[in-house]
């Protein structure tokens, strides 16, 4: 039945899904509005990091099986994965699915399945479908002629975990929301040529709820953490201690606290709730705002260690300061740096005029946001030997041990646990 899928978005799910549908010996068109990334993936080649995925993109594009492109070409399945932010005021942002729909109509067909995975807020797959219907009134849609139309619509969000996206992606069920009960069985069957787990079928607007749901869960629950953190250091209890022996209770399962939240899924998703029901997400709402709050918080604890370098040596000056800000990613042991409470901490302390060492293990140059500040992308090295207060902002692998071999002096501020006893977690 899908002789030819057309992946539009080559991105940290597009890549990864368009790679996995060529590995099982399916001709995979990939779309991608950047010459850069067309061009990196047609040398058999990967853009950004993702453990097994190189190695699985070399050979679907070596084999034939994966080609990339910057227009779209006639498929049996479109499967659309593009960014889905929010505008001023936490209002999604749909321009690029309406981008994305208007590409491929002109080569739709009948007989076509196109799926919504980005996630999106609820009704977004409807007013996809409507965008189509609108460019292609010569086929029908599944909001009027339901399993009888031409081109089927369903939303079948991702939910895997950057790191893991190559295994997650065969093993995670997925949640398939068909606008027709004909969509949701052309989904399924497609699906099922690289996933293992189940296939569950829902309508498209609580799939779509799903993912929301998902990941607002997580933020609450992480807000919970973060919150528990500022009352902790405020009464001079280790957070990383309490949370490991509330843990002990058989029903409870807090998560860690951090510099914030970060990624452009958990940052982002629980707004469109917010967006769609304003006066009903009032938990969501301020689990938001608290996470969002967090970086301010840690800013606070930089500032006021500063000062206290400060004070201890009259003859120095903000500008002698040098803060070592550990980790710029959005969590442990990846690259991206989406929505990162930790980036978003160090741009601020390279306005206070002080000088500031990034120490980003991931990452081989500086995001653009930071050039024009005293920023320099050092080694933990360095940082450890120069720095005069050190900011562990990410959890990476490579920082592991670093606590015991800080300088007699140096001041730290520990937001991840770094410090805490590995039994602890």
């Amino acid at each position: 039945m899908f002789e030819r899928i057309s992946m539009i978005g080559l991105g940290y799910i597009g890549l990864p899904t368009a790679a996995l549908f060529a590995a099982y010996d399916t001709k995979v068109i990939g779309v991608d509005v950047s010459p850069h990334v067309v061009e990196t993936i047609n040398a058999g080649k990967i853009h950004f990091v993702e453990p097994e995925l190189d190695g699985i993109v070399h050979k679907a594009v070596s084999s034939g099986w994966l080609r990339a492109t910057l227009i779209p070409e006639a498929a049996d399945a479109f499967i659309i994965a593009v960014p889905t932010p929010f505008k001023e005021g936490y209002e999604p942002d749909l321009s690029y699915v309406h981008s994305a729909a208007t590409m491929i109509a002109p080569v739709l067909k009948k007989g076509d399945l196109v799926i919504l995975e980005s996630t999106s807020p609820i009704g977004a797959t409807d007013q996809m479908a409507a965008w189509l219907a609108i460019a292609r009134p010569d086929l029908s849609f599944p909001q009027d002629s339901g399993n009888e139309a031409d081109v089927q619509v369903a939303h079948c969000p991702e939910r895997v975990l950057p790191g893991r996206v190559v295994r997650e992606l065969v093993e995670n069920d997925r949640i398939i929301g068909g606008m027709s009960e004909r969509a949701s069985e052309m989904a399924v069957a497609m699906y099922k040529k690289v996933v293992r787990g189940e296939c569950v079928i829902t309508d498209a607007r609580t799939a779509e709820m799903c993912k929301l749901t998902e990941n607002s869960s997580r933020d609450v629950q992480i807000a919970f953490a973060n919150e528990l953190s500022i009352i902790c250091d405020k009464f001079g209890i280790d957070v990383w201690e309490l949370i490991s022996l509330a843990n002990r209770h058989p029903r409870v399962n807090i998560l860690q606290p951090g510099a914030g939240v970060g990624g452009h899924c958990i940052a982002v998703d629980p707004w469109f709730i917010v967006a769609s029901a304003p006066n009903e997400a009032k938990l969501i709402r301020a689990a938001r705002e608290g996470n969002d709050a967090k970086p301010d918080w840690v800013l606070g604890k930089g500032r006021d260690a500063i000062l206290e370098v400060l004070s201890r040596d009259p003859s120095c000056t903000m500008a002698d300061i040098k803060i070592a800000c550990l980790g710029l990613t959005f969590k442990p042991d990846i690259d991206d740096l989406r929505e990162s409470p930790a980036l978003q901490i160090t741009t601020e302390f390279g306005k206070l005029g002080c000088q500031v060492l990034a120490v980003e293990p991931h990452i081989e140059a500086l995001p653009p946001s930071l050039n024009s500040l005293p920023v320099t992308l050092t080694s933990l090295e360095v940082a450890l030997e120069t720095a005069n207060v050190i900011c562990v902002l990410v959890k990476h692998s490579a920082f592991a041990g670093m606590v015991d071999r800080l300088p007699a002096g140096t001041r730290l501020i520990d937001v991840v646990g770094l410090h805490a006893n590995p039994l602890n977690h």
